[in-house]
């Protein structure tokens, strides 16, 4: 894990599919560890990840995948740690020292369409079958790192409790400034202008997605045929891929899951 600033944005656990080594014939398998379908064996988890050991001064990014995590990345800090690992897995030694969390939450049907077609042009990410199949599974929970319902409420719950900066991907795109100066607040920074605008302006989707640094053009694995690895970034894209009927039912299971929460999300602007 990394030591210093220069090394920083290492991923805990975060195997989207951008590290590592695959080919388009062995796509990866889930395992499920406490509940929760991973990418990740058991052996791996309890070898290399519970044991990590976090520094006081860390900060962790922490998303469910396709959340827009990568809006952050330009943001000064201290050692900044990612992660797509669900609450009741993260590493200890995060809680242990009080370590500061910037959770970023992105309403769950643009969170469903982007990580189905991330599927589709990432072929070290699981088989995802149809549209029709991947809605049932993102529904269900049954894909990598578990049910969005459990992952955004369990995160949710804890903020007030822990040092947690919650964040919803909708108000980095409509106010983007506005949303820097609280995580540039929440880190202890006081940015000047220029040095906000800067920030602004290099996580601009248009910017992110022109560069290979955050739009991992190169990598073997993602057929960007298929489909870009950032490939809109808007709110409200579902729209174009839903039909009504599985509107209908989005809404349903939506309702029957987020009843007893008070965390709202927006799927529109």
């Amino acid at each position: 894990m990394p030591e210093t600033q220069k090394e920083s944005h290492k991923d805990l656990v975060k195997d989207d599919g951008t590290s590592g080594s695959s080919s388009k014939e062995k796509r990866a398998k889930l395992y499920m560890f406490e509940g929760v379908p991973m990418m990740t064996s058991r052996y791996v988890y309890n070898e290399k990840i519970r044991n990590y050991k976090a520094k006081a001064d860390d900060v962790l990014v922490a998303t469910y995948p396709k959340a827009g995590v990568d809006m952050l990345d330009t943001m000064p800090s201290p050692r900044l740690v990612k992660t797509h690992l669900p609450m009741k897995l993260v590493p200890p030694s995060f809680w242990d020292n009080n370590c500061r969390i910037i959770y970023v939450a992105r309403n769950a049907k643009d969170v469903l369409v982007s990580y189905y077609f991330f599927h589709k042009m990432n072929f070290r990410m699981p088989e995802p079958g149809s549209w029709e199949e991947f809605f049932e599974s993102f529904l269900s929970g049954k894909v990598a790192w578990g049910s969005w319902f459990d992952h955004v409420t369990n995160w949710w719950d804890i903020r007030e409790r822990h040092r947690v900066l919650f964040i919803f991907y909708e108000d980095l795109v409509q106010d983007t400034m506005r949303e820097v100066e609280r995580v540039a607040h929440f880190l202890g920074h006081t940015l000047e202008r220029t040095t906000l605008d800067e920030i602004v302006k290099h996580t601009a989707f248009s910017n992110m997605k022109d560069n290979p640094m955050t739009n991992f053009a190169p990598l073997a694995w993602c057929i960007q045929e298929i489909s870009p690895f950032m490939r809109k970034g808007e709110v409200g894209d579902w729209k174009n891929h839903l039909t009504v009927a599985q509107n209908e039912r989005f809404e349903e299971e939506y309702r029957r899951r987020m009843a007893k929460t008070s965390l709202r999300f927006t799927d529109d602007l």
